[in-house]
This record gives C-alpha cells, structure tokens and sequence, in this order.
C-alpha cells in the first residue's frame, strides 16, 4: 500500500498486509489450504515452507494488526488463551510476574493452575495503584501483566506510569488490549513491550472465530516469540485468519458505534432506580473517568452494573432479556449479557473476586451494534420482570 503520508487508521484497517492476489488479482486475501509448500531446491522456498511456521494468509493477518498497533511486529495464535500463554514462556523457572487482580478469568486459570506448576509465581494487585505495583516487585519480577479496561470492572490503568514504573525496574510490560482494541488505544506507543489480543473479540467481531495474537517492537522480543510459535505450534487455520481480516476491516465502524451505545445506556443505567452502581470509563463518577479520557479515544463497548436486591434477582434478570443474549465471550455485533462469578471469572476463588471487586451480583454486557433505544428498552423491561418475580 503506497500513499504519500501515513494512512489513518481505517485505511490500514482495510489494506495493511494485503495486496490483490498475484496470480488473480483476487482483492480478498485468500484462504492458502496447505500445510506444505514446494521447494525448487533444499531451503529454497519463496518463504514458505511448512504451514506451522509460515502461512500468507496468516502472515497477511499478522502484517495487519502489526499496523493497526503501531507495531513492527505481530505473530497469530490459536487463541487469546495460547497467546498470553506465548508471553508467559519467555519465562525461565523461577520468575515472578506482577499482573492486575482484576483479570480475565481465563488468564488467571492459566497463570495460577498451569505456570505455577512449572516454577513461576505469580501476585495480584490493583494496577491503578501506582505504589501498590512497585512493591509488588521483587528482584525476580520479570513481568508486569496488564488489563485496561479491566474485565471485569472497567478500572483503566495509567499505562504510561506504569511502563515508566517498569522500566526503571528492568522489567517488561505487556498489556491485554482486547477490551480497548488499537481503535481505542495503543500501549505500544505508551511504553508496553508487548500487546496481547483475543482476537475472538473486537478485531473478529462476529462471534464466529477464535484466536489470539500478540504485537512488539522489540526485535529481541519478536524472534524469541516467533520461535515460540514454531516450536509450540499453537498457531490459527487459514479460515480463522482469513476471518479475523474480514473483521478487521469494519473494527473502526464498529467501535464507534459499540462506544456511542454503550456510553448511552451506561448513562441510562446510571440514572436507573433499580441500579445500585454502573462500571463504565464514560461516567464522570467512574474514579478513572480523566485517565480514560486522556488515554483512550472513547470508552469502549462493556459495561457493568449491579442491581440493587440478591443475587437472585440478578439472575433472573440475566434469564429475562429478549434482545440481550446470555452468553460468553464479547465484542460481536450482537449484544451479550453475563454473569461473571459463574461464567467468565468462575475460575477465579470467589475470596480473590471479592478483594477485586467483583461482587457475586455483577452484570456483564457488551454492547452490540443494535438500536441503542431497543437495547435500553431491553434492559428496562428485563430489570422490572426480575423485581417481580
């Protein structure tokens, strides 16, 4: 793609890492269906020469979200899963890695339950907190793992300060930028070593593919994941990768519209009689609300809220939506509703839950591209049907 000053970000959305086939001159990146590739002669190869190490539509994916993170380099996976799991062995027994108490669920199981087995350790803390992080590190802190906006809660992290923090450390930063996408904002460009993605989410945006990925402009750091790669062979299909870059076409699109509608109906939500508290960056009365702002774009397309009543309630509101589906996962163009404490963070003990925050009646959502007035109506009417029950 040749234009005389740096593309915005929807031009790259639509066009890095993408040229009209060759043989073709099909515009859509195909789909390669092989696992090997024909060599004129022992290692002479046009760069490809198994599929576990190279794929063009693979690599056309990579180039992409690559572009879209401000990186230089990206690797795909998967799933959001295999790649934090890539980030995790660059680690030599013994390490210790600092991460955000308020987590994916998924994440936790995998730091707690899988990587503690083989000699890492791992300490949980609130990442806002500036002083909480520095002596949370020690010696042996060779990471420091970050969510913002945190799933989730919603609290967003000064990621400049704490790259700084690190980095005065000596100890390598990577942020989950799966809640935000590169739309919203890019921790690369704020100091991070490493951006992690659920490409499940945002970036695919339809519900219908897993995969992960993982970005860095760190040379170093690249050739030691990309041999990660290789070796562990945790790597995505064509077709998932050839979905993810449908996806990211529209994310711009997309995100407008996830962010103008949930920040409408948080606001709804806000003012609701039967709403105890609403977590979303958007509101004035979140305590990151001027950090967000600075930080971010816009707010993004999760909210989260408690109802005012048991738990009960809560979830016989969750069994009462029409339009809301009760789901896992986000980030599709379909509205999703949840319940974090047995769904997406069941993994984690409810005493560590708790000091997060995340009370046994918190509500998920994510918010679709639907009429943002029939998912307020939604809510609304699934919120009087659980106090009559």
């Amino acid at each position: 793609m040749k234009t005389e000053k740096e593309p915005g970000f929807s031009t790259l959305a639509v066009h890095a890492g993408q040229a009209p086939d060759p043989a073709t001159g099909a515009i859509m990146t195909p789909v390669y269906l092989t696992s090997t590739y024909v060599q004129e002669g022992p290692d002479q190869h046009k760069g490809f020469d198994y599929a576990r190490t190279n794929h063009p539509t693979r690599l056309a994916l990579e180039r992409n979200l690559a572009a879209l993170e401000g990186a230089k380099f990206g690797l795909c996976f998967g799933s959001g899963t295999a790649a934090a799991s890539t980030v995790i062995q660059l680690l030599d027994s013994g390490d210790h890695v600092v991460s955000c108490n308020d987590l994916y669920g998924g994440t936790y199981r995998l730091f707690t339950k899988v990587y503690q087995r083989f000699g890492l350790s791992f300490s949980f803390v609130d990442a806002c907190d500036l002083a909480a992080v520095e002596k949370a590190i020690t010696p042996k802190t060779k990471l420091l793992w970050v969510e913002t906006p945190t799933n989730p809660m919603l609290r967003v992290s000064d990621v400049a300060a704490l790259c700084a923090l690190a980095k005065k450390k000596g100890v390598r930063v990577a942020v989950d930028n799966t809640f935000a996408t590169p739309y919203l904002q890019r921790p690369l460009s704020m100091g991070a070593d490493v951006v992690v993605h659920s490409t499940t989410k945002y970036l695919g945006g339809h519900s219908d593919v897993v995969g992960g990925a993982v970005l860095t402009s760190d040379k170093e750091l690249f050739d030691k994941l990309k041999f990660l790669q290789n070796a562990v062979g945790a790597v995505p299909g064509p077709l998932d990768c050839f979905l993810v870059l449908r996806g990211t076409k529209t994310l711009a699109l997309r995100m407008e519209r996830h962010c103008a509608s949930a920040l409408e109906i948080a606001r709804h939500l806000a003012k609701h009689p039967e709403v105890a508290k609403v977590h979303y960056p958007g509101l004035e009365s979140h305590p990151q609300h001027a950090r967000a702002k600075a930080q971010m774009r816009a707010f993004g397309g999760m909210i989260s809220f408690e109802l005012k009543g048991d738990l009960e309630r809560a979830v016989r509101m969750l069994k009462s939506c029409g339009v809301f589906s009760l789901a896992e996962s986000l980030g599709g163009v379909e509205s999703l509703i949840g319940h974090p404490a047995t769904m997406t963070h069941a993994s984690i003990p409810r005493e560590e839950r708790l000091k997060a925050g995340l009370v046994d009646g918190l509500i998920r959502i994510s918010v679709g591209v639907e009429d943002a007035a029939d998912l307020i109506a939604d809510l609304d009417l699934a919120i009087a049907r659980s106090a009559r029950a």
